[in-house]
């Protein structure tokens, strides 16, 4: 049996895992948490992993795996990426100029926008051409939602890559450590990065080492959306 903050912490690391392939820094669980000390978060991953709820994975940094969760106890056998991402058959289907990635089960339809920088910003647009047909069960239940293909490597620290689809659900606040579309006012240009609140300002930081992190004042950036999935073909 499970304390409510092992509970909290433990569905907070699988759910960060979930959308970006790699679990949440000791900052971000002791924000989410609500703890004054990082001491805290320590103790409830030592006894999760006692409980044998959580593996540290050795020689990697912010590596946490979810062995199983206290609803189902099933065991995870894999890590990395999983059920938000789907993999295969993103193509044209007949003359229609949409995008299906499944034959069966019940799907929503999104629009494509154009290309969202995973690098430098490119500029924003609401134009699109095209629908993806994208599978009702890897998405939430409510909301408005978006596609957009990435253009560019600074976002592979997790498992985003250059040409993937990352579907965005529509909103104008997010929470740091979240994975976000941005729009910057002053070069009229959007970017996918990941949000940081650094005091009054706003932190847009990649996840790779070769690109900066870029800061701006407030009023610079609104919030166009955050990345709930991920889709990658392999032809």
């Amino acid at each position: 049996m499970l304390t409510k903050k092992q509970h909290e912490l433990l569905t907070f690391i699988d759910d960060r895992i979930q959308v970006t392939g790699i679990s949440p820094s000791f900052d971000e669980m002791k924000e989410a948490l609500g703890l004054k000390s990082k001491s805290g978060i320590h103790r409830l991953i030592t006894a999760l992993e006692e409980r044998g709820f959580l593996r540290r994975l050795r020689h990697r940094a912010r590596a946490l795996e979810v062995v199983k969760l206290p609803e189902n106890a099933a065991i995870r056998t894999t890590g990395g990426f999983q059920p938000n991402v789907i993999e295969g058959g993103l193509g044209k289907t007949g003359a229609s100029n949409e995008r299906a990635v499944s034959t069966s089960g019940e799907f929503r339809e999104i629009p494509m926008m154009n290309k969202i920088a995973a690098g430098f910003p490119i500029e924003a647009t609401e134009a699109h051409a095209e629908t993806l047909h994208f599978p009702a069960a890897y998405m939430p239940a409510s909301g408005e939602h978006y596609a957009l293909t990435v253009d560019g490597d600074s976002m592979t620290g997790v498992g985003i890559n250059d040409g993937d689809t990352v579907v965005v659900q529509k909103c104008d606040t997010a929470r740091t450590g979240e994975i976000v579309v941005a729009y910057i006012h002053e070069d009229n240009k959007a970017t996918l990065k990941t949000l940081r609140m650094k005091g009054n300002s706003i932190a847009l930081e990649a996840e790779n080492p070769a690109y900066e992190t870029q800061i701006y004042g407030p009023g610079a950036v609104t919030i166009q959306g955050k990345l709930v999935a991920l889709l990658r073909s392999y032809h």
